[in-house]
């Protein structure tokens, strides 16, 4: 392979089997050791080179050379009450990111916490007996969206992960899970913004649901947005919208969701919601609204009912977040009573409306609290959240 070539291609790690068959000929392999090196590494998390025993020594040692390594490094995991893991993970180069491991429970069913399958199709359990576990993963280290409520978007961006990072969470985190749990849904909900480098994403979704990989159904996986018109569109047409996506809102007006989300102000609700209109939802699926409730700025009645006439064409589920107060902001949750009647509002409005389980605070993995391991300490206060 040419030099030109080569840097045209991403690292090995983050190939997919037909870019593997390029790079090994050129070592003159045959192709099909570039099927046996990818399920290595993406089926089986493997990324040690020695260890993959159908390999010729001599190709193992090529690719050592080739620099063939596990790219995150397991810095700490801190293990909630409730059960929930946060990873933190070293990048090579420097910078640390976070991913959750959240067991979910019988009250644990909007799609941000279990990405619940809705058409029906489903596929059935491999083991109806195991606790079904979630993992909250991240795409970037920082964020540059600014969201005034959330600790990543309030630590800034450092720099987007590339594909094989991303998808090195997942293989990671599987060897934290624990005897009779089963890792069944993805949320791309971790630090970060998606689709604010989408390339990167695309290749790492397409390298998580490859057969020769962890072959994860895209019913399975959601990915979650503060509303990047461009990258919603493309979302919707690369994966036909079969992946799941939860958009940020957060407000049920422009004024609001500026002063709380800079990025409204690039795309505003109007044509936010039009892209949502225009996504390609398969049967008997909905899109999932994130709404953080924050005391005194979005949480009154006049707000409920204000998003359901905002909401109602579309066909979708709200779920409400009681905010996770972080150091870096003033914003505080607001009274339990305030929630209660804001979800109340919106069920007799006739909408699937859920309050965020609970999950992971004690740990500071709870949602909107993933900083950069220490840049950014969020407030500690026991049982409150979810990743």
């Amino acid at each position: 392979m040419s030099e030109a070539a080569s840097r045209k291609l991403p690292p090995l790690l983050g190939r997919l089997p037909g870019e593997w068959e390029t790079t090994l000929a050129e070592l003159g392999e045959p192709k099909y050791r570039a099927r046996q090196a990818f399920r290595w590494i993406h089926q089986r998390g493997v990324f040690e080179p020695q260890s993959m025993s159908d390999l010729s020594l001599g190709l193992r040692e090529r690719l050592t050379e080739l620099g063939v390594k596990t790219p995150l490094e397991v810095l700490d995991v801190r293990r909630s009450p409730d059960g929930t893991r946060k990873l933190v993970l070293g990048l090579g180069g420097g910078g640390r990111i976070e991913c959750v491991l959240i067991p979910m429970t019988p009250l644990a069913e909007d799609a941000d916490a279990a990405a619940v399958v809705e058409d029906e199709t489903e596929e059935p359990d491999t083991d109806a007996g195991a606790t079904k576990v979630t993992l909250c993963i991240s795409t970037q280290f920082g964020c540059a969206m600014g969201c005034k409520f959330c600790a990543s978007g309030q630590a800034g961006l450092g720099r987007g992960l590339e594909a094989h990072e991303i998808v090195a969470q997942v293989l990671v985190s599987r060897t934290f899970l624990e005897p009779r749990e089963e890792l069944k849904n993805l949320v791309f909900m971790g630090m970060g913004e998606p689709l604010h480098h989408y390339d990167q994403t695309e290749r790492a979704l397409r390298l998580l649901m490859h057969p020769d990989g962890l072959n994860l159904s895209p019913r399975r996986i959601t990915v979650s947005t503060v509303g990047l018109v461009p990258g919603i569109k493309r979302l919707g047409q690369d994966f036909q919208g079969k992946i799941g996506l939860a958009v940020s809102l957060h407000a049920p007006n422009d004024a609001i969701r500026s002063r709380i989300m800079p990025m409204n102000d690039r795309y505003p609700i109007a044509e936010l919601l039009a892209a949502l209109r225009e996504y390609p939802l398969p049967r008997r699926r909905r899109l999932t609204i994130e709404y953080t409730l924050i005391d005194g700025v979005n949480d009154g009645p006049e707000h409920a009912r204000e998003l359901c006439k905002l909401l109602r064409p579309l066909p979708v589920k709200v779920n409400l977040i009681p905010m996770n107060p972080i150091q870096a902001s003033p914003f505080r949750t607001p009274p339990e009573a305030r929630v209660v009647e804001f979800q109340r509002i919106l069920s007799d409005s006739g909408f699937s409306c859920f309050v965020r389980t609970r999950r992971g605070d004690a740990v500071d993995a709870a949602c909107g609290q993933l900083a950069m391991a220490g840049d950014l300490i969020p407030l500690r206060r026991g049982g409150s959240g979810a990743a």
